[in-house]
C-alpha cells in the first residue's frame, strides 16, 4: 500500500517514514505533508490506501479533513496518531477510529497497518469522525488543554488557581499545589479563556481564577492574595476597573 503521513512536526513525520519503511513489508511508497491543505492535494493526486493524520496541527486540526471531502467519498484508510495521553483516549474508544498515540510505538504501529491491510470495506464511515470530533468536544467542556512533553493533560477550570508569564512559557499554578510549565505563551491562554468570566487578568503577567482570591491588599498598590498565599499585583493601569468589577460580583 502507499501511505501518507500528515503532520506538522518534521521529526514526528520521519520518525514515522522511517518506521514504516523497516517494519511495514506491504508499504511501497511514502508520502509526506506538513498541514492538512498540502495533505489533501497529495491524497487526490497521488491516491494513498492509508492516512496517518495527525490531530492537533497549528492550522487546522486533521479532523478538519471532512471539509474537503463533502461531496465525495473518502476512499482512503484512515489512522489518527496524536499526542493527547490516557485523559482522551475515551473519546477515541468511544469513536471507535484507529489511533496512534505518540510517541509512536513500533509494534503498536505494525499493528495498525496489517489491521488496514485486511480491512475489507473501501473506505472510512465519515460519520466515525463526525463522532470523534463531537467526542472532543464534550470532552473540552470546562477543561483546558495542557501540552505536556509526554502528551496533553486536560485539567477543569476548577483545578486553576492562576496563570503566570514566563517568557515564552507559562506557569499554571494548580489548586493541589503543583505548577506545570507549559510552551505557551500567557496571552494563548488569555485568548482561550476570554469567554470564561472566572478568569481575569489584573496585569500583564497573571491571568487569575476569580474563584480563589482570599483577600485584597490595599498596600503599596493593590494586590491580590490568592489561595495558595501567593500575592498578585494589579496593574496602575487597570485598578479601577478591577476594583468596579468586584463591587459587581460580590
Amino acid at each position: 500500500m502507499n501511505v501518507l503521513i500528515i503532520d506538522d512536526e518534521s521529526h514526528a513525520r520521519n520518525v514515522l517514514a522511517t518506521l514504516l519503511s523497516e517494519e511495514c513489508l506491504a508499504v511501497k511508497e511514502i508520502y509526506q505533508a506538513s498541514n492538512l491543505s498540502e495533505g489533501v492535494s497529495i491524497i487526490k493526486s497521488k491516491k494513498p490506501q492509508l492516512v496517518l493524520l495527525d490531530i492537533e496541527m497549528p492550522q487546522q486540526s486533521g479532523l478538519e479533513i471532512l471539509d474537503y471531502f463533502k461531496a465525495e467519498p473518502i476512499d482512503f484508510k484512515i489512522v489518527f496518531t496524536t499526542a493527547y495521553n490516557q485523559y482522551a483516549i475515551e473519546a477515541f474508544k468511544t469513536s471507535a477510529i484507529d489511533y496512534l498515540l505518540k510517541p509512536i510505538d513500533s509494534d503498536e504501529l505494525i499493528s495498525a497497518v496489517n489491521k488496514v491491510e485486511a480491512l475489507s470495506e473501501k473506505s472510512f464511515v465519515k460519520q466515525k469522525i463526525i463522532t470523534l470530533e463531537k467526542s472532543f468536544q464534550q470532552f473540552a467542556i470546562n477543561k483546558i488543554a495542557l501540552e505536556l512533553p509526554k502528551g496533553i493533560k486536560f485539567i477543569s477550570h476548577e483545578k486553576i488557581l492562576f496563570f503566570e508569564a514566563d517568557g515564552v512559557y507559562t506557569k499554571v499554578h494548580l489548586v493541589n499545589g503543583t505548577t506545570e510549565i507549559i510552551c505557551k505563551t500567557l496571552k494563548h491562554f488569555t485568548d482561550q479563556l476570554s469567554d470564561k468570566p472566572m478568569f481575569y487578568k489584573p496585569h500583564r503577567s497573571y491571568l487569575i481564577n476569580l474563584k480563589f482570591m482570599d483577600e485584597l491588599v490595599k498596600k503599596d498598590g493593590l494586590h491580590v492574595v490568592m489561595q495558595n498565599k501567593r500575592t498578585i499585583p494589579i496593574a496602575r493601569d487597570r485598578k479601577e476597573a478591577f476594583l468596579n468589577m468586584i463591587n459587581n460580583i460580590f
